[in-house]
Formats: structure tokens, C-alpha cells, sequence
């Protein structure tokens, strides 16, 4: 996430285990949107994971998901804002690439204790408030610094897919980035999250920025509830 002064500029350039399928669906007004300017994680995220360099998100105890895009890491930190310390530091078995889409899912060498987020069924239609979570750059040029230590937080929506040059309909998702804020270089992966009765729920994983400065455009994340069938066909179940 992209902070500078008293405004946060980032965009995606990247890029559990309740039962989903069951839960209430993503709508409009369950996050705060607009909310100019990243800010360091406000609370828990048990579900974060560091990928080296990359964000992802748990799913289940033993696998986690992020960008088809990054290298798969031989181990990955789960469940600690700080990418450097706490949490659970686990080996990562292999990553399985989706065919078509940019998402890569991490197969963990062993379960861990911290709780994954569900994929619900739909991410929700324009409008809907979301976050986006992550340890991207928090300067919005290419390489301009390093990234962050804590996990940082941005508020935002889901714009109509017209609205991202280059996005597919079907399975990704039109992100706003109001005030030169939103993801970058570094979130690649990260989750796209929405509250629904009160549960955290995983809509989107972060795969690329619509301009090369972060914050100058919406970003697109792959829609993970409309892969959710081969995901949950890959892990064994969600």
C-alpha cells in the first residue's frame, strides 16, 4: 500500500476453513469506502500470509493462495501483520498454478493453527465495499522503496468492469483506487476481502495495476469466487 503524507497512493501491479458456500453474500456497504490513504493493519488478520516479496491469503489449514505471477517461496510466514516476525513459518510443498487465471495456490507442508478465511460464492456487484490487505511499496512509483514491515490496510469498492482496461468480466475484478490510494508493487496476491454479517470473507486475489505508478488507475484482482469450484477441486475441499 502506497502512504504518502496524509494520503496513501498504491495500486495493484502485482498481485480457511469455514464453510463458504454456506454464508451470506458480499453487498454493498458492509466496509467504509473511500477512505483516502493506507493505513497499518487495524486488527488481526489471521489468514495474512507472506510470500517472499509477495502477499497471500490462508483458505484452509495446509494451503494458502496468491499470484500465479510470483515465485512459489520455499517457506512462507502465516498469520502475523509483521512479515518479519510472529505468526507460523511453514514449508511450502509445491504451488499449483490455475490454468487460465493469475492465481497460484501453495500446498503447506503441514496444517497450521490459525484461521483461514472463506471464499464465499459472489464477490458482489459495483459498488460493494471491500479491503484490500497487503505488504506492497507504500510510494507509488516503480521501485521507489522498499516494502513495509507491517501489513497495511486500504479501504475501498468494486467499480463496473468497463472501468478496468483490460479486465476479464468473468473472472476478475474492477478495483477502485480513490485519492491515489490502493495496492502496488508488492500486494501482488494479496487479499481483497468483504465483511458480510460480521465475518471477514476472501473475494479477490491481486494481479496487476491498470497504470505503471500506483494509485494513477483502478487495479484488477482475480475473482476467486468464480474459480472457487477448482479451487476447493485442488485443496480437497473448502
Amino acid at each position: 500500500m502506497v502512504v504518502s503524507l496524509l494520503i496513501a497512493a498504491v495500486t495493484g501491479i502485482s498481485g480457511l476453513v469455514a464453510p463458504a458456500a454456506t454464508a451470506a453474500q458480499p453487498g454493498p456497504g458492509d466496509v467504509t469506502p473511500f477512505i483516502v490513504g493506507g493505513r497499518p493493519a487495524s486488527e488481526p488478520y489471521p489468514f495474512m500470509v507472506y510470500v517472499g516479496g509477495c502477499t497471500g491469503s490462508l483458505i484452509k489449514a495446509n494451503w494458502a493462495v496468491t499470484a500465479k505471477h510470483c515465485s512459489t517461496p520455499s517457506s512462507v510466514r502465516v498469520g502475523s501483520n509483521n512479515r518479519s516476525s510472529g505468526g507460523t513459518v511453514v514449508s511450502v510443498v509445491r504451488g499449483i498454478g490455475h490454468p487460465q487465471e493469475d492465481t497460484k495456490l501453495l500446498q503447506l507442508a503441514s496444517s497450521v493453527t490459525h484461521q483461514p478465511i472463506p471464499i464465499p460464492t459472489t464477490s458482489g456487484p459495483a459498488g460493494t465495499a471491500t479491503r484490500l490487505l497487503g505488504w506492497g511499496q507504500t510510494c507509488p512509483q516503480p521501485g521507489c522503496g522498499g516494502l513495509p514491515t507491517m501489513n497495511q490496510e486500504f479501504d475501498t469498492s468494486i467499480l463496473a468492469d468497463s472501468r478496468c482496461r483490460g479486465a476479464r468480466a468473468a473472472t476478475e475484478i474492477c478495483t477502485n483506487n480513490p485519492g491515489n490510494g490502493g495496492d502496488c508493487y508488492g500486494d501482488s496476491g494479496g487479499p481483497q476481502i468483504t465483511k458480510v454479517a460480521g465475518v471477514w470473507q476472501l473475494i479477490g486475489s491481486d494481479s496487476r495495476g491498470t497504470t505503471t505508478n500506483c494509485g494513477a488507475g483502478p487495479s484488477i484482482y482475480v475473482d476467486l469466487t468464480s474459480i472457487r469450484t477448482w479451487i476447493s477441486q485442488q485443496v480437497g475441499g473448502l
